[in-house]
């Protein structure tokens, strides 16, 4: 085997696939459209279901489908046909995959949908299969050749059938008006779940907000800073409402006669960052990070008013960075 070169069978494979891939893409059509037009009516479930690779790819079709809003397991044929089918309810949605769509072992998934009305949408290289013929609508693996040369292990038809499981799933859920406030309720833990999580959940409350009126002196200033340990001190109106900042650098351009002046007259007026509690935590990270300038804390602002305080260092424990 000292001929064998991994680097241009990883190339052939990639490029027959990326090529299958564009191929799917421009067949894309009116079958598609009505697909995610079942799918969004559907008052169930979305019920994936095949056998072998075919049956793989199903179950990660019902994980994003189900990660997206959107309600939906996977069923193995053959379980099906002893006692499965009962999963499989009025109102829910089967998308059935194979490619040949001759299995034998989806015969009893297929007579079910008939019997109870359940709309069947097929996956398949085959619209004139058993599988297509049954289905309301057929969404056809395009005509490409799998990847390998000889042996025909499926390669390039089940990343076709993921590609078109992933295509559905986008479409159903910006038909749906799905958003990544709406993603971070199926994602609450992980890297991507703490970049969905809003500042209301990581804030400091209004009892560690560092607070004093506009008269205040810059004594009582000075000492509100030191107590709470922001390094920033927030300077409120008569309604409650943030006029400005007090920073280690207000505190330097004002050192000579300090003492004798008030929060007001030595705070820098008209905070910009500032975010509110519904923000998420990923925008507030990048609000920090923004050179002009940056910064490690923000005053978390609702209607006008401080309700808490947000620092780097939160962000970190969380994960966020």
């Amino acid at each position: 085997m000292s001929d064998f070169d991994a680097i241009s069978v990883g190339r052939r494979v990639l490029n027959a696939e990326a090529e299958a891939l564009s191929l799917q893409a421009a067949t894309l059509g009116e079958a598609f459209v009505r697909a995610v037009d079942i799918l969004h009516a559907a008052q169930g479930r979305i019920i994936c279901t095949g056998i072998g690779k075919s049956g793989h790819v199903g179950r990660k079709i019902a994980a994003t489908f189900a990660s997206t809003g959107a309600p939906a397991f996977f069923v193995h044929a053959n379980e099906a046909s002893h006692g499965d089918l009962g999963m499989i309810a009025e109102g829910d949605v089967v998308l059935a995959l194979s490619k040949s769509g001759e299995n034998q072992e989806l015969a009893d998934v297929l007579a079910h949908t008939k019997r109870f009305h359940i709309p069947l949408i097929a996956l398949t290289a085959a619209p004139d299969s058993a599988l297509g013929r049954a289905a309301d609508v057929v969404l056809q693996l395009a005509e490409a050749a799998e990847a390998t040369s000889e042996v025909r292990a499926p390669t390039t038809s089940t990343t076709l059938q993921i590609a078109l499981g992933d295509a559905l799933a986008v479409a159903l859920l910006e038909r749906r008006g799905f958003t990544a406030k709406d993603f971070k309720v199926f994602h609450p833990g992980g890297k991507l779940g703490a970049m969905l999580r809003t500042v209301r959940d990581l804030m400091h409350g209004p009892g560690e907000v560092p607070l004093v009126a506009e008269a205040a002196p810059m004594g009582e200033a000075l000492l509100v800073m030191t107590e709470k340990r922001w390094g920033i001190v927030g300077v409120t109106g008569p309604d409650g409402a943030l006029k400005g900042v007090i920073t280690d650098g207000d505190l330097r351009r004002h050192i000579d006669g300090l003492m004798n002046r008030t929060a007001g007259e030595v705070m820098t007026p008209g905070p910009k960052k500032i975010v509110p509690p519904t923000m998420m935590a990923s925008e507030a990270l990048a609000l920090m990070s923004d050179p002009l300038p940056a910064v490690t804390v923000l005053f978390v602002i609702e209607d006008g008013k401080p309700v808490g305080i947000l620092h780097v260092h939160d962000l970190l424990r969380a994960g966020v960075m």
